[in-house]
């Protein structure tokens, strides 16, 4: 199945202990079908310390999240909406708002 998601993508969780957080898609993992998002599913980690590197302690960051719980924010209307594929005059393939019908792509 094809992600729908990119990095750089503005996401809202639908669903879990951080629903409707809103948050910036920092990476994809298109082989486990997850994605990690800016401040969702934060986890505590405990860290060695390395010495010319960094020091240790308990560092919090963020786990992937399954990519089918979070939806995109089209930055057009500001809603999560479902994405659709069209193609433009000049051919290029580009994302659209399901919603509003503005395309989602910056490029």
């Amino acid at each position: 199945m094809k992600m729908r998601i990119k990095k750089g993508d503005l996401v809202e969780v639908i669903s879990g202990k951080d629903k409707g957080k809103r948050g910036k898609v920092l990476r994809v993992l298109p082989k486990e079908d997850k994605v990690i998002v800016e401040g969702v599913n934060m986890v505590k980690r405990h860290q060695r310390p390395i010495p010319q590197l960094r020091e240790g302690g308990i560092i919090e960051r963020e786990a992937p999240i399954y990519a089918c719980k979070v939806m995109v924010v089209c930055p057009a209307c500001d809603k999560r909406t479902r994405v659709g594929y069209r193609f433009t005059e000049d051919g290029k393939k580009v994302r659209y708002c399901k919603k509003c019908g503005e395309i989602i792509d910056k490029d």
